[in-house]
């Protein structure tokens, strides 16, 4: 089994990597937020959650390895996926929700057959833990990001390796792909944020403004901002096009962990080893509302299909849903 990188002395660790792509609407007036169920499904921390686009599945990457499928209206578990030796730190699932793909702590990638839970291939190639995976909307590429300082694009049906980017000076955390598939974002622990070019491979803007890891990176769905979260407790909103910071959000008293945007670019929601969910206001940077259900260091939130739907994920074993 991989061990947990030491890291420069210049440099913070990540808590972890979650890397949540931005899927739907939260409305932007929040009146109040519920919790409707919470669920156990792993024995130890819950590293990772996504969410099917039809809204019917929920799957959660556990820190010993196993993936759990569930029903997401009853949380009724309707796989277990086992293969990994470490964590099941990252996830990505197809827009068809036929392939499931999983990076891991010890360092391999494996794709599934969602519906089945058959485990199609594993690819190998990275170095150390995987932290980030991001899936384009055909289905044809992945993009997967590590602890070795590398991000790797792959042909998905093949396996084939297509390009290595290298560049970043400590592990890659997270990944955010753009709608079109041709703006890749990475955030490091080198506690920059670089942007490439997909299909190229040429290293666009690097951004700088964090004092510390960035642990989460989140694309709204027209391109044009970007949002990121870090070890130093802030949020940062950037104008993706120019490369510029257009506002911090403070508020979290310890490392945000991942972040999820709403796709009319209203809502952001983040989730924080402070043990709190954030909602904002994204346009202004005000807080609408602080949830605080969990016990445990919050390490994943997911936004669901209804625009309603709030799904985290903890160091305290559970997965909380809610209703806005």
């Amino acid at each position: 089994m991989l061990q947990e990188p030491t890291k420069p002395s210049s440099i913070t660790p990540s808590i972890r990597q979650v890397d949540k792509v931005p899927l739907l609407i939260l409305p932007p007036k929040i009146e109040s937020v519920t919790l409707l169920r919470t669920l156990k499904p792993h024995s130890g921390v819950v590293e990772n959650i996504v969410l099917s686009i039809d809204g019917r599945t929920l799957v959660s990457g556990g820190g010993n390895g196993a993936i759990k499928v569930l029903a997401f209206d009853t949380g009724e578990l309707k796989l277990v996926l086992t293969g990994h030796t470490s964590s099941a730190r990252s996830l990505a699932l197809s827009t068809d929700e036929q392939t499931l793909v999983s990076g891991s702590g010890d360092g391999t990638i494996k794709v599934w057959n969602l519906p089945t839970g058959e485990l199609k291939c594993t690819f190998t190639g990275h170095a150390w833990c995987v932290n980030s995976l991001a899936l384009s909307a055909d289905g044809q590429t992945l993009v997967s990001g590590s602890y070795d300082e590398t991000i790797k694009v792959w042909n998905l049906p093949t396996g084939e390796l297509k390009r290595t980017f290298t560049g970043h000076a400590w592990c890659v955390n997270s990944l955010a792909l753009s709608a079109d598939g041709q703006i890749l974002v990475s955030g490091s622990g080198d506690e920059t944020i670089k942007v490439w070019n997909l299909d190229t491979g040429e290293l666009k803007r690097t951004l700088t403004g964090h004092t510390s890891s960035v642990l989460t990176v989140a694309l709204s769905s027209d391109g044009q901002i970007l949002v990121s979260g870090s070890y130093d407790e802030t949020i940062k909103v950037w104008n993706l096009p120019t490369g510029e910071l257009k506002r911090t959000l403070t508020g979290h008293t310890c490392s945000v962990n991942s972040v999820a945007l709403s796709a009319d670019g209203q809502t952001l929601v983040s989730g924080s080893s402070d043990r709190t969910i954030k909602i904002w206001n994204l346009d202004t940077g005000e807080l609408k509302r602080t949830l605080t259900n969990h016990t445990g260091i919050v390490t994943t939130v997911a936004l669901g299909t209804d625009g309603r739907t709030l799904v985290s994920g903890s160091r305290d074993k559970t997965i909380q849903v809610f209703r806005a």
